[in-house]
């Protein structure tokens, strides 16, 4: 009787056709009022069930709880005072999290963020895992990965639905993967909010935000690799444009990127409340082309080391696997070997992302690894950034659809 099963379907429909029959059958009219009333209620819940397992949402009645209750204990999850002093970042974590316990299970903290350049303050998850508190690794600092969440969602959906602790938890007891710091921002500030972590022109400085004000933030508070090559980032949905955007504006910020079911052309923001339709870049063409990959990917110069690429996509979600295979034959001009994992019955849903997780983690974090030994690099910057962003060539305009089926993004 989990939300998706057919048990739980086959009751909401012998409720609602026992309260029709109830309705039809009595006489007395505040009993057909009661029953017509109650009627409604297993088909509202029908129908909340029907686009829950339409988008694989919630697989269990403990995950629907979390994230209605604030998350899967994420209510009490150790909250990080703001403004907290280096020097002291030891001692309050071993306060608010238990050393020893963190040490055998590692700690999800939270932290509130404001960035020096976007001057944005939002809440940030950070999952840091056993080595973190272990003596053995006490002088080390770990790689990350900055995890980009969809729309409409919100950073705890990594933790809720789509279960990536739980999954790098049991990969990491396998040794199958490599330890790192999982971030978790949030990239919108609101559920009815849609940046594309972008950097809207007159507007929030969304990728300022997210690709140097987070990253920075944190390699300076916690024992973490310094923004580079031994961090990565990933996304799906929207997230997976805005990992594929940021990894291709900010080279110098990530090593790694990792696209599950992105888009590489983008949308219109959403901003207000009420929320309405924006153009992010205000017309200007050259931001636009900047901040759109297939465009952008060619027109960064070659010695500009951009991040390796991961991609993902679910086999029956033709638009999604179309896209991911022309990004994939423009990174092929660049690096070889460029992974396109496509999940076998998969389409645009949180259960195909799910899937690609462990893959994902598989392929990045002993990479990520590789990268936190290796010695700094030099590196030649890209063009600055500046409010969404120089000029980009016109090459793959044509690659990938620009909508998805259902006329929107999660």
């Amino acid at each position: 009787m989990e939300p998706q099963s057919t048990g739980l379907f086959i009751l909401l429909m012998a409720v609602f056709c026992a309260l029709l029959g109830w309705l039809a059958f009595t006489r007395q009219p505040v009993l057909r009022i009661l029953a017509a009333c109650l009627a409604f209620v297993p088909a509202m819940l029908f129908g909340v069930a029907a686009v829950n397992k339409y988008y694989d949402y919630y697989q269990t009645w403990g995950a629907a709880a979390a994230d209605i209750n604030g998350g899967q204990g994420l209510n009490t999850v150790p909250v990080i005072p703001r403004n907290v002093p280096t020097r002291r970042m030891v001692a309050i974590l071993d306060k608010v999290t238990g050393s020893r316990l963190a040490a055998q299970l590692g700690e999800t903290v939270r932290f509130t963020i404001t960035g020096r350049r976007s001057h944005i303050s939002r809440t940030v998850y950070v999952f840091l895992p056993p080595e973190y508190f272990q003596a053995a690794g006490s002088h080390e600092r770990l790689p990350a990965i900055e995890l980009i969440s969809g729309y409409p969602g919100e950073p705890q959906d990594w933790i809720n639905v789509v279960g990536i602790i739980q999954a790098y938890e049991t990969l990491l007891r396998d040794h199958v993967i490599k330890p790192v710091a999982l971030v978790m921002p949030d990239p919108n500030g609101s559920p009815q909010v849609s940046l594309q972590c972008l950097n809207v022109v007159h507007g929030p400085q969304d990728a300022s935000y997210l690709a140097q004000d987070v990253p920075g933030y944190l390699a300076r508070i916690l024992r973490l690799q310094p923004p580079g090559r031994a961090w990565g980032i990933a996304g799906y949905s929207e997230g997976g444009y805005c990992a594929a955007n940021l990894a291709l504006l900010y080279p110098n910020q990530y090593g790694f990127a990792a696209v599950l079911s992105g888009y590489f052309r983008p949308f219109k923001d959403r901003l207000g409340n009420p929320s309405r339709l924006v153009d992010p870049f205000a017309r200007n063409q050259r931001l636009r082309a900047r901040n759109t990959p297939l465009e952008r990917i060619t027109a960064l110069p070659l010695a500009v080391q951009i991040p390796k690429f991961w991609l993902g996509a679910g086999s029956y979600d033709h638009l999604d696997v179309a896209a991911a295979q022309a990004f994939q034959r423009l990174l092929l001009t660049r690096q070889p070997n460029v992974v396109l994992d496509l999940e076998h019955g998969g389409a645009h849903t949180m259960a195909t992302w799910r899937a690609l997780v462990p893959p994902l983690l598989e392929w990045m974090t002993p990479k990520l690894a590789v990268a936190a030994a290796l010695p700094p690099r030099v590196v030649r910057k890209a063009a600055p950034h500046k409010s969404a962003a120089p000029a980009a060539s016109a090459a793959g305009r044509s690659a990938a659809p620009a909508v998805h089926p259902a006329g929107g993004r999660l």
